[in-house]
């Protein structure tokens, strides 16, 4: 085994500071972050606050001198909240949440992010930031069961510089679909979009989270349509 199958095969390590294109997922979600401020800033206010939990979480500077990541983990999942440093408030945040449809195996590896930023925020490379520093982390990242417009974008371009495909998830087992599959497919819940770290090969991720290859090519005969979402 090399030693890339064996990293791969250990739990999250600790932190370290340091994408051919997918079709369209469904989009059917519109996380907008109105009305989130108030959060963000008790967040803000927590993360300054001696004593507090979230006071001296570890971070790193974003490729803007402007923002700083902070980090925390709780119950195997990680929070990355965005600090604006020149306006002293959180920009927003993305959580890196463990996947209840997997199995112990794939759990071990795959995290489903979610991200909130205010609208100021958005379309600055920040998310994108965010998500590159969890895949160097050796996070493999696996998308919900629906995606917000913003999100899909974000994917798509990280697929065109990291290992990317798409799994079934069902009886919290994944079958590989293939790198690139039909329209019947991309609209069924159960079809997930993945991220590789950069390290990591198909193969090493597919025997690491016990992943079955098998490819299906496009909708079966006689299927029905997918329900509307």
């Amino acid at each position: 085994m090399s030693c890339a199958t064996l990293n791969l095969m250990l739990p999250f390590p600790r932190f370290r500071i340091p994408f051919h294109r997918p079709a369209e997922l469904r989009i059917d979600v519109d996380p907008s972050a109105k009305g989130r401020g108030e959060s963000l800033e008790t967040l803000h206010e927590r993360i300054h606050s001696p004593g507090d939990p979230l006071h001296g979480l570890p971070g790193f500077g974003l490729h803007d001198p402007q923002f700083k990541v902070h980090i925390r983990e709780a119950d195997g999942e990680f929070y990355a909240y965005v600090e604006d440093l020149q306006r002293h408030c959180l920009a927003g945040c993305t959580v890196f949440n463990r996947l209840v449809e997997v199995d112990r195996n794939a759990d071990l590896h795959l995290r489903s992010p979610h991200s909130r930023y205010l609208a100021q925020y958005q379309r600055r490379g920040i998310a994108t930031a965010v998500y590159e520093w969890a895949l160097s982390s050796g996070i493999c990242l696996m998308t919900g069961a629906r995606q917000s417009a913003g999100a899909h974008a974000l994917w798509r371009s990280l697929a065109q510089r990291y290992e990317s495909g798409f799994a079934d998830l069902r009886g919290k087992k994944l079958s590989y679909l293939g790198r690139e599959i039909g329209a019947w497919d991309l609209n069924r819940l159960e079809t997930r979009m993945f991220l590789l770290r950069r390290e990591t090969s198909l193969a090493q991720f597919g025997a690491a989270v016990g992943m079955l290859h098998t490819p299906r090519q496009g909708r079966p005969r006689n299927a029905p349509n997918p329900p509307p979402i």
